[in-house]
């Protein structure tokens, strides 16, 4: 018998277009799933990125960071299908703890993928775990088959603040002054400002300690160092600031770099910083304890230097020298003894601690602190300066000066809100406000006569200039800082092991005013730096300078 068996396979087919369509639904939806995680991942990355950048150690950095993760997260889940909309959010958790959904730590092991410490503060959240909130794929097809009917997905995203690079910085390191301390580990705080900082150089081969400066290795010679310390904008190549190592031994010629913003170009001077090119310049206030005789070109108290003036320290016919007597206070009784007489050239002095011995007693006669306290004598000070201003000339120094009518005018303009006032002005405060009465020929460029030195046709007339004779004058801008602040790294040089070329990673960038030029003195040396705390590095136009001193990038750990 012959049988028909064309329609056999339509039952084969029948049965089997379920499992076709099966497989085609759970394909279809496992595709829409993949996606959503793909879209939440990127949206978690995306905002721990961003909640990164904030992690700087200031004050309202976890805050920050929280919203720069709430707010500008701008990702949108094209595949989720709940109804919730399309944005992907991130809660606003803005407590420096770990828990919930944006978790702050100290650090990140990446051997093993897991936290370190959990943060505490702002100053040390260094790492941010982030979660995106979940959202939902309800499938298609999938629930034909009955397998499966909807999933709940998010992402968790971890970033830090790490690498980048340290650019456009004089290549000035420190020793962090606060290191050990259980009370002030952050230096600069706001009780440092004002104070003064004796700073000794490293080196000899024994570990550096706080007080000690020292200089980053931009693989340059001392001349290349010599000119950084000098010239009006840093062109030093940027350094990975994970990998910063400090220059080995003391190379003492850098600190004529330095005199050169104070208007003293000594002789043997790298070529770049000749007080001619321009690269170099002073301050536009450049009072210090000099005395040089009246200058060539022009006339008083505007004259300048010709080719034929020499502006080297005891150097040649027309030196900067020291006038006497100095000022050298006495140990005990603080003050500048009556026998040697009253200074008449001063310039900013040194704390009073500091200024009473090579060593001083800052801290106490057997800890000699490189740090001092922020009393200086502004009587004396105001005395030997200003003694022209006040309302009624004293026989002696005394606090008249906080009478000062344009002094009172720019501490309640300029002091408001640093907790200082008339009475406890910093040298820093003293020399910006010198600067706005010598823009407006309140008070002179240069001093009266202060002596006479040789016979006949070789008798010179020496004074104290506060205004730049040798070069001219840079004023602060945008891009340039005011010529009497250097920005220095602070390094934890105990931590470190510092001592010769050691890697090291800077904890943060400080603002330092040179008090005075770096030379032998009764009670100093060439070699140190005597600098006042100023605050936090900022820009020169006065904003902070974290992302521009230091260059970071946000970088994702996981």
């Amino acid at each position: 018998m012959i049988r028909g068996e064309e329609g056999a396979i339509a039952p084969t087919l029948a049965l089997s277009l379920f499992g076709l369509l099966a497989i085609g639904g759970v394909a279809f939806d496992y595709a829409r799933l993949a996606a959503l995680d793909t879209e939440l991942q990127s949206a978690a990355d995306q905002a721990a990125l961003a909640a990164a950048t904030q992690l700087d150690g200031k004050s309202g950095a976890c805050a920050r960071a929280a919203a720069a993760a709430a707010g500008l997260l701008s990702n949108q889940a094209l595949f989720a299908n709940d109804g919730g909309g399309m944005a992907v959010k991130v809660a606003n958790e803005a407590a420096c703890d770990a828990t919930d959904n944006v978790r702050f730590y100290q650090s990140w092991d990446d051997s093993t993928d897991t936290p370190g410490t959990a943060a505490t503060s702002d100053a040390n959240a260094k790492v941010v775990v982030l979660k995106v909130n979940p959202r939902t794929a309800n499938f298609a097809l999938t629930p034909v088959v009955g397998a499966i009917s909807a999933s709940n997905l998010t992402a968790e995203a971890v970033a830090s603040l790490e690498g980048g690079a340290i650019c456009k910085v004089p290549p000035l390191m420190i020793c962090n002054p606060n290191e050990g301390s259980l009370t002030n580990a952050n230096f600069p705080n706001s009780t440092d400002i004002g104070k003064g900082l004796l700073l000794l150089p490293g080196g000899g081969g024994t570990q550096w300690g706080p007080g000690n400066y020292g200089y980053l290795d931009f693989g340059s010679g001392a001349n290349t160092l010599e000119k950084a310390m000098g010239a009006n904008v840093n062109a030093e190549p940027c350094l990975a600031a994970s990998a910063v190592n400090t220059k080995p031994g003391n190379t003492a010629s850098a600190t004529a770099g330095v005199n050169v913003r104070f208007d003293i170009y000594q002789n043997g001077l790298v070529n770049t910083c000749d007080r001619a090119t321009g690269n170099c310049s002073p301050a536009l206030n450049v009072g210090k304890d000099l005395i040089h005789s009246q200058f060539s070109t022009g006339t008083a108290p505007n004259e300048t230097a010709s080719n034929s003036d020499n502006c080297g320290f005891k150097t040649g016919s027309e030196p900067w020298d020291f006038d006497t007597p100095a000022y050298l206070p006495d140990p005990t009784t603080r003050a500048q003894p009556t026998a040697l007489g009253t200074p008449r050239v001063m310039g900013m002095p040194r704390d009073i601690c500091h200024a009473i011995s090579t060593d001083g007693d800052c801290g106490g006669t057997s800890v000699k602190s490189k740090f001092g306290d922020g009393s200086w004598d502004r009587n004396l000070y105001f005395y030997v300066n200003h003694r022209t201003l006040y309302p009624t000339a004293p026989t002696a120094p005394n606090n008249g000066w906080q009478s000062i009518p344009s002094l009172i005018s720019w501490a309640n303009t300029n002091l408001a809100g640093t907790g200082r006032t008339v009475a406890t002005v910093t040298r820093y405060d003293v020399y910006r406000w010198e600067l706005q009465q010598m823009a407006a020929a309140a008070i002179s460029r240069r001093s009266a006569l202060i002596t006479t030195i040789g016979n006949g046709k070789n008798a010179k007339d020496y004074y104290a200039y506060r205004g730049p004779a040798c070069a001219t004058g840079l004023a602060p801008s945008a891009t340039v800082k005011d010529r009497r602040l250097l920005t220095a790294a602070v390094v934890n040089c105990t931590a470190d092991n510092v001592q010769g070329s050691t890697n090291v990673k800077p904890i943060g960038w400080v603002d330092l005013f040179f008090v005075e030029p770096s030379l032998d003195r009764a009670r100093t040396g060439k070699d140190q730096l005597y600098v006042e705390i100023t605050g936090v590095a900022k820009r020169p136009n006065g904003d902070d300078a974290f992302q521009y001193y230091l260059r970071q990038r946000p970088r994702l750990l996981k």
